[in-house]
């Protein structure tokens, strides 16, 4: 964030000052956004992190404009928020980018825009209406409900007989095995066992035996025998369309943007005239009725993705490549826009734990201030499953023809998928920075270090004076200019130190 101080002093004119500025910043050139994050890399392997608590980035990004509960004069309602000020200029500047990088600067790729509600035959042919489900349990007792895959427990067993004391169970959490741990032993306390106890192995709900079910607790209650049985809760927002609210008008808000891509792939093909190898990027709203939506905006019901459904031959040569090619390139782009490299990482998913249809995925995570390693992006090799499935469906040919190979066939996709929303926490926690303002007095400020194509404000005018017409005309005029190019902010109030604090932090 660049600042401009005019004075009365000034004895050259705005427009040259304005573009003397514009020259040196140069925020959204190539060359810039790699220095400067080639510069950020480097500071980060050296520099002493902030380890930010997931409470003070919500406090900040409510006091500054980030982010608001949506609805909050009311009783509001989990998993829907709304973006401020600032929050909405730095949302849409990641969208820019994305697109600028992953279309605007590609030869093999093209944009859509689908609209959130769509037949309900596309979702019934994709399996979103049968099998786009999470597995939820109640607790009878104090009437709360858990996704299944979230609530982990562990049979706590004496080390030397295997008898098992007690089980406990927590909620998902990056501290979950150490408050697993501490329960475990506080029970076994009260029962009068002692260890030494083997060390607690934590699995989720689903893996849980039917025979021992029972005596799993609660984990609101720690009561054992209050869980209902998993049972599958469809995540698809249901509305109705037309005058008549009856079984023929339902339909659904989409809870992914992919299958907007797939339906199109024909149109789009063959109204841009691409050829294979080519993709397809979307940036869009989703919506998913999450049955515990936490984690402030990394887990909402209303959020927004940037997608891309990369189409390829079905070669079981070209696939493997491709999907490299696009692990690669999304990393380096998550680091490119200011992500710190020590808090990323790469999990590749195991063959078991693939979808039916998938050959790969890798997911890119990062370590949240709620837990480590947590999804951040996805790049699967998808197959031809989602063109099949609408092909068959509609009865509408999906084929593409290959002029070099002559033959007829059904791409095959590479499919790299990201939250916006979950960048934008990603990005705010990288940059959040205490800094100490008077040591003896354990007095500290909190400073945002963007990425300059990121940050939602690029310049600050800040005229020393207000009652002067020659500084604050020419401040004036250089705020003009910029303006045409940049959010930028003019501020007269206060003091210059505040004034210059304000802006970045």
């Amino acid at each position: 964030m660049t600042l401009v101080k005019a004075s009365w002093a000034m004895g050259f004119r705005a427009r040259a000052l304005t573009s003397r500025l514009l020259q040196r910043q140069r925020l959204f050139s190539s060359s810039s956004t790699s220095s400067s994050s080639s510069s950020s890399s480097t500071d980060a392997s050296t520099s002493t992190r902030t380890i930010v608590k997931m409470d003070d980035l919500v406090n900040l990004c409510k006091k500054k404009g980030f982010v608001f509960q949506s609805s909050e004069i009311y009783n509001p309602m989990a998993g829907f928020y709304d973006y401020g000020p600032l929050g909405v200029e730095m949302k849409n500047n990641i969208k820019r980018l994305w697109w600028r990088d992953m279309v605007q600067k590609r030869e093999d790729m093209v944009g859509i825009d689908s609209s959130i509600i769509a037949s309900p035959a596309v979702w019934q042919a994709s399996g979103h209406v049968g099998g786009f489900s999470d597995p939820m349990v109640d607790c009878r007792v104090s009437f709360m409900r858990y996704r299944a895959d979230q609530v982990f427990w562990a049979p706590l067993e004496i080390e030397s007989t295997g008898e098992i004391v007690t089980y406990v169970s927590v909620v998902e959490s990056g501290t979950m095995l150490e408050e697993a741990t501490k329960a475990a032993w506080k029970k076994a306390k009260s029962l009068g066992k002692s260890g030494p106890f083997k060390p607690l192995v934590l699995k989720d709900l689903t893996e849980a035996p039917a025979e021992i079910y029972a005596e799993i607790p609660s984990p609101a209650t720690g009561q054992p025998g209050s869980l209902t049985m998993p049972r599958d809760f469809n995540l698809m927002f249901q509305t109705n369309v037309g005058a008549l609210q009856e079984e023929s008008s339902v339909a659904y808000l989409r809870p992914e943007t992919a299958q907007g891509i797939f339906t199109n792939f024909a149109n789009v093909q063959r109204t841009a005239r691409t050829k294979i190898p080519f993709g397809i990027a979307q940036i869009g709203k989703a919506f998913r009725n999450e049955i515990t939506p936490r984690n402030y905006i990394f887990r909402a019901r209303e959020f927004e993705q940037m997608e891309i459904e990369y189409f390829i031959a079905p070669d079981d040569a070209v696939w493997p490549v491709v999907y490299q090619e696009w692990i690669d390139t999304c990393w380096q782009w998550l680091v490119d826009l200011g992500l710190d490299t020590r808090l990323l990482h790469k999990k590749v998913h195991a063959d078991d734990k693939l979808a039916h249809y998938a050959r790969a995925c890798t997911d890119i995570t990062f370590d949240f201030p709620f837990g480590p390693q947590q999804e951040l992006m996805g790049i699967a090799a998808r197959g031809n499953f989602d063109l099949t499935q609408h092909a068959q469906a509609s009865g509408k040919s999906l084929e593409y023809f290959d002029p070099v190979t002559q033959q007829r066939y059904l791409p095959h996709v590479i499919e790299p998928s990201i939250g916006v929303d979950r960048l934008f926490l990603a990005l705010l926690t990288s940059a959040y920075h205490e800094e100490v303002v008077d040591a003896t007095k354990k007095d500290t400020r909190v400073v945002l270090k963007l990425h300059p194509a990121v940050a939602p404000v690029k310049a600050a005018v800040l005229p020393l004076v207000s009652n002067k017409a020659e500084l604050t005309t020419v401040a004036k005029q250089v705020y003009k200019t910029l303006q045409q190019r940049y959010h930028v902010e003019y501020d007269t109030s206060g003091a210059i130190g505040p004034q210059r604090h304000r802006p970045s932090a």
